[in-house]
């Protein structure tokens, strides 16, 4: 593609993968999403075990970056079984949330190690770089990116990307109920910084309504909610994502009827529910 970029969800579950024949049709990896572009090294988002069937799109040496908004074991858990990093000479840089306790290298020399995993990042054949990341602004290859702190639970990042042309943020994990004094209907100044009028917005959905108000501490939002921040912030299209597990393929997709009636309704985008192997080229927008 000349100019544009193309966005693949290779994992849209949220708090653990699952499987069975309810998850056939939108997937059951946990978080995942490759934004591509043709002769440039490819950014992702979240290190989920949809990175492992992202490998199969890595047909030569990989180098690539990896923007990564937290540490939970649902971001996490797929760096190790992403075969392309374990041949000599892939490289991979992976941006995250600084942490207090130590690097975020430190961080994942303490989550991939024995007795709980084989091997520690350092014993991958490629070379994997951690780089502390908070509210910054910096460059990987021509695409601009932009990191902000959001809530959940522990230090979380959300990410937008410029890339020839082209707009998307991400925002996986996001609960308005973290900060109690918050009200419901909130949108953060940070949030905006990140989605204002982007192509792709891809956010949190995990709750419905009515499984919100006892799971609120969670840092989560409902489906609602997500399609209000993408009317504030005047995005294009919002993909809902971050799965509930017990979300079979049925409830995902009255979830996307009643999310895209009520974008209608309030005057905002069109929406779609993100599933594995979903494929979006966004192109640049012709000037006035």
């Amino acid at each position: 593609m000349s100019g544009g970029i193309r966005v693949v969800f290779n994992g849209v579950r949220g708090s653990t993968p699952c499987a069975g024949p309810e998850y056939a049709r939108y997937g059951g990896h946990s978080s995942c999403v490759a934004v591509e572009s043709d002769g440039a090294q490819p950014i992702l988002f979240d290190l989920g075990t949809g990175l492992r069937p992202y490998a199969h799109r890595c047909k030569d040496e990989f180098h690539g970056a990896v923007l990564l908004s937290h540490l939970h074991w649902d971001h996490v858990q797929g760096l190790p079984f992403f075969t392309p990093l374990h041949h000599e000479g892939a490289t991979a840089s992976v941006y995250g949330p600084r942490q207090t306790g130590g690097t975020l290298g430190d961080m994942f020399s303490r989550l991939m190690c024995p007795p709980f995993f084989p091997i520690k990042p350092s014993q991958l054949a490629g070379d994997v770089q951690f780089l502390d990341t908070g509210d910054d602004d910096f460059p990987i290859g021509t695409a601009k990116i932009r990191s902000r702190w959001v809530r959940h639970v522990g230090p979380t990042l959300g990410f937008r990307v410029d890339w020839n042309g082209a707009s998307i943020a991400y925002v996986p994990d996001h609960g308005p109920g973290c900060n109690p004094d918050d009200p419901d209907d909130y949108v953060p100044h940070e949030l905006l910084e990140l989605c204002d009028g982007v192509d792709l917005l891809i956010h949190d959905a995990q709750h419905t309504h009515e499984e919100y108000a006892p799971k609120r501490h969670w840092g989560h939002c409902t489906v609602e909610y997500a399609v209000h921040v993408a009317r504030e912030a005047g995005v294009r299209k919002l993909a809902l994502f971050h799965h509930d597990p017990a979300h079979g393929d049925d409830w995902l997709d009255l979830i996307a009827r009643g999310a895209l009636d009520h974008s209608t309704r309030i005057g905002g985008p069109e929406v779609i529910v993100a599933r594995e192997g979903l494929e979006l080229e966004l192109w640049p927008h012709a000037t006035p």
